[in-house]
């Protein structure tokens, strides 16, 4: 079934209100046995007739959100009933629901609110228990242009969401006539490109009936997706990991943060941390995870030298002779974390994030890692990582994190 999302509102266009929707879309409907074919987004206006008459004629169910409110700029309901060639009339009962809603909260309703008890004649009124716009349901045979169902749905998720669990959803399973609902699994590496992984293995896994492939690339992350029979999908991750499996970090769409802190709980394990180029980024990706408290001991942002001498014993003679950004200093930084703390791991970070500040030896973007853990010999990697200082922040975290998820393996 061809589904297409149209979401309406000139914010989203010009940057201040962030558009979540098409993701929360997409995940809901697979729920379902269903796909999103296109996603459009227009600004308030004539936009909405125009890209409404255009989704109507190729898709079988089209949602529509936001434009349902009082004001000069909602127009999604007449833009709809203008393509569809369809009669608006005010709805008794959603009006006396606009009325019951001011009135729960003891304020007046205004005149311009009357609009938002408009329908399209022969549609169904999607009640709104959290907002005072209904959402409207124009089922297939009222539409006189195409065979195509259309969903006018409010903007804000509050009511939104709410609003698609209870109203949409079994109206969309009806109308796929219960639809096989496909699997999916997300595999997530990292330490490894895209196109390495897409090499080895992207032909084995294309000869695997019923098996669809797709990668998506972040900062130091990749995630190998695979929808199909379960059967397919069983083959695929043999396949995959086979040839990746170390380097895998995730099968259950949890982050790496997510995982180190799940793994270090589950072992009993204390972590600490010592940064300096990262700010305390890494410290912050696991902190936002619930339950970390049980994990984290330190966190150490040490970015003067005499921070790195005063709280982790860093020799200042190594400070002066060979500089913070060196694997002495990397070493003696996670070493002393370690020792500071009492906890069972500590892994330290520092580098040249730029844009300035490198030198021949030590161009803009290296960076020492350094890992230490209780009985066994301190590891220091070094790395370079051109990037902007922000990617080269994430990079440096996001290897910091698998070398620290390693340990718990």
């Amino acid at each position: 079934m061809r589904i297409e999302i149209l979401n309406t509102g000139s914010e989203l266009l010009l940057g201040t209100t962030m558009n979540t929707h098409g993701g929360w879309f997409g995940r809901e409907l697979f729920k379902l046995g269903l796909r999103v074919q296109r996603q459009t987004t227009v600004p308030d206006g004539d936009a909405i007739r125009d890209a409404l008459a255009e989704c109507v004629g190729r898709s079988d169910v089209v949602l529509v959100t936001g434009g349902l409110g009082p004001t000069s700029d909602d127009i999604t309901r007449e833009a709809t009933a203008a393509v569809l060639g369809v009669e608006l009339i005010e709805d008794e009962a959603a009006m006396r629901s606009l009325e019951a809603f001011f009135e729960r909260r003891g304020s007046d309703m205004v005149e311009d609110n009357r609009k938002q008890a408009q329908v399209l004649v022969g549609a169904d009124v999607i009640p709104n228990p959290n907002g005072t716009a209904p959402g409207i349901y124009v089922p297939p045979r009222l539409n006189g242009v195409a065979n195509c169902a259309v969903f006018l749905l409010p903007g804000p998720p509050r009511e939104l969401y709410p609003m698609f669990d209870t109203e949409v959803s079994p109206r969309l399973r009806a109308l796929s006539g219960g639809e096989m609902a496909e699997e999916v699994l997300e595999l997530k590496f990292s330490g490894i490109g895209e196109s390495t992984i897409h090499h080895q293995v992207d032909e084995v896994l294309a000869a695997i009936p019923g098996l669809e492939i797709g990668y998506c690339a972040r900062v130091s992350e990749v995630d190998v997706r695979l929808i199909g029979n379960p059967e397919a999908i069983v083959r695929g991750r043999e396949i995959v990991l086979e040839a990746f499996g170390d380097k895998c970090f995730s099968e259950d769409g949890r982050s790496l943060e997510e995982v180190v802190v799940k793994r270090f709980s589950e072992k009993g394990l204390k972590l600490a941390i010592a940064e300096s180029c990262t700010g305390g980024l890494i410290a912050n990706r696991v902190t936002d995870v619930p339950g970390s408290s049980e994990v984290l001991t330190h966190g150490f942002v040490t970015y003067a030298n005499e921070a790195k001498r005063d709280l982790l014993g860093v020799s200042w003679e190594d400070l002066q002779s060979v500089g913070a950004v060196s694997e002495p200093v990397a070493r003696q930084m996670a070493e002393g974390a370690l020792r500071v703390s009492g906890a069972d791991v500590a892994v330290s970070v520092t580098g040249i994030a730029g844009p300035g500040g490198g030198s021949e030896e030590k161009p803009v973007g290296t960076v020492f890692i350094g890992l230490a853990t209780k009985g066994s010999e301190t590891q220091v990697l070094r790395e370079l990582y051109v990037r902007d200082r922000a990617t080269f922040k994430q990079t440096v975290s996001q290897t910091a994190l698998d070398l620290v998820r390693r340990v718990a393996d």
